[in-house]
């Protein structure tokens, strides 16, 4: 058995740095010791555990700029976007756990009725490689204001980003409250069958089942966010300049490795050559290469696992008859070039299978009830964009996924929750409802 895990550049297989895999025989200590830091934990005031994460969010302000560099390294995503990811989370690490802690707070029911937010007690947190600091933090801050201890498990493919960041809170938190395995699946498989009270997962769809199926048992607590194949819809009347930007970006862009990556388009059929010609034109601007080539925005694919996978949506493709607009099936070691593909069908892994990379999916319609029926034919239900005029909400209000856009991408701001429907969620994270799934709702009469 492995003793070392060792982590590389997916830009050219240099060996990056290793750290120490977290022997299975250790797990059930290393939870046991998160529970027993739990009783100090939660016995402190949340204002006072708020503090001490803006305080520890504080100490990555003097490395955000080194750790930027670590996930394009490790990652593989253009250092613009690494960047904003890094800043992203250091700046409102405060700004959250205060969210949270408002979520938190007591209030009255009515009466002599109180609702109180108590501890779970240990939560697993499960974390993907694709935005290895910001899902990391999503899931770690509500458990933690939550009065909840931490066993974060990171991806294999970023143990040394994980690592820079999980050392630099430790530097305030008191010992155990946060403690970090490392791993593949295995060590994820004894982290979940532990006594842990909560698991908080992003990751495949394939591994939450499982994860539901170990929790059964004893009922553990879970939030998990399980990918997506999102749909894109292109209406006659849409602004063709706007969607085909918005199509191309949310396709390719980090390399297509994005859970709300646009998967499928549907385009009307009476605008669609225009449609498929400026993105197209889009697309082919679009930089391949390494992070730190000027002007790259596509980066390599994480590992040759995922790229074959890619290459095989891509073939899959061809063999049934789509229409190459750009791209190939011939694509380079370690990276996939913007490839836009038109005349996708239903029966094409493009379109029944999160594909994951940079591919551009375009298939036309007549009929927008068409459009509509193959945009919710999936298992998954993340998001979902409409691009269109007077129509478009109407259209959007058909379509079955956790977060719609129309005439602009999925994701809400300020208090809005990050949830798929169908099988891309179970739970939700984000919004006061959203903080309130890390705690044990209580209520008290006095």
């Amino acid at each position: 058995m492995a003793t070392k895990l060792a982590s590389y550049d997916p830009s050219n297989g240099e060996l990056l740095g290793e750290v120490d895999v977290t022997p299975v025989e250790t797990i059930d200590g290393i939870v046991a010791s998160a529970h027993a830091a739990a009783i100090g934990w939660r016995r402190l005031k949340i204002r006072e555990r708020v503090a001490m994460l803006t305080h520890a969010y504080a100490h990555l302000e003097p490395i955000k700029d080194e750790l930027a560099i670590m996930v394009s390294r490790e990652m593989g995503k253009d250092l613009r976007r690494a960047s904003g990811e890094v800043r992203f989370v250091v700046s409102k690490g405060s700004a959250i756990a205060q969210s949270v802690m408002a979520a938190l707070q007591p209030r009255n029911a009515g009466g002599n009725s109180w609702v109180e937010y108590k501890p779970l007690g240990v939560t697993a947190v499960i974390s993907p490689w694709n935005y290895p600091v910001a899902m990391a933090h999503n899931l770690i801050v509500p458990s933690l204001v939550a009065g909840n201890t931490v066993v974060f498990k990171p991806s294999e493919e970023t143990p040394l980003v994980a690592q820079a960041y999980a050392e630099r809170l430790n530097e305030v938190l008191p010992p155990q409250v946060l403690q970090t395995i490392y791993g593949d699946g295995v060590q994820g498989q004894a982290l979940v069958e532990s006594d842990v009270n909560m698991i908080a997962f992003t990751g495949s769809q394939a591994t939450g089942k499982k994860i539901m199926a170990s929790s059964a048992s004893n009922l553990k607590r879970l939030v998990m966010e399980l990918g997506g194949n999102d749909p894109l819809i292109v209406m006659s009347d849409a602004d063709i300049e706007q969607a085909a930007l918005f199509a191309v970006a949310n396709s390719v862009e980090n390399a297509g490795q994005m859970c709300i990556a646009t998967e499928r388009i549907y385009v009307d059929e009476k605008i669609a050559e225009d449609f498929e010609k400026r993105v197209t034109e889009v697309a082919a601007s679009y930089k391949v290469g390494p992070w730190d080539m000027e002007g790259v925005n596509i980066g390599p694919i994480i590992n040759a696992r995922q790229h074959r996978n890619v290459i095989e949506h891509i073939e899959d493709a061809a063999a049934k008859g789509a229409r190459f607009l750009l791209g190939g099936v011939e694509q380079p070691e370690r990276y996939i070039n913007p490839t836009v593909i038109a005349d996708i069908t239903p029966d094409m892994l493009l379109e029944e299978k999160e594909t994951f990379g940079p591919v551009v999916a375009i298939s036309r319609y007549s009929d927008i009830d068409e459009a509509i029926e193959r945009a919710n034919r999936s298992s998954y239900g993340l998001g979902a964009v409409v691009y269109g005029g007077e129509g478009a909400n109407a259209v959007a209000d058909e379509l079955e996924a956790g977060m719609v856009g129309v005439n602009q991408g999925v994701g809400g701001g300020g208090e809005a929750p990050w949830v798929g429907a169908k099988q891309s969620g179970y739970g939700f994270r984000n919004s006061p409802e959203g903080h309130r799934q890390f705690a044990q709702v209580r209520v008290v009469n006095r």
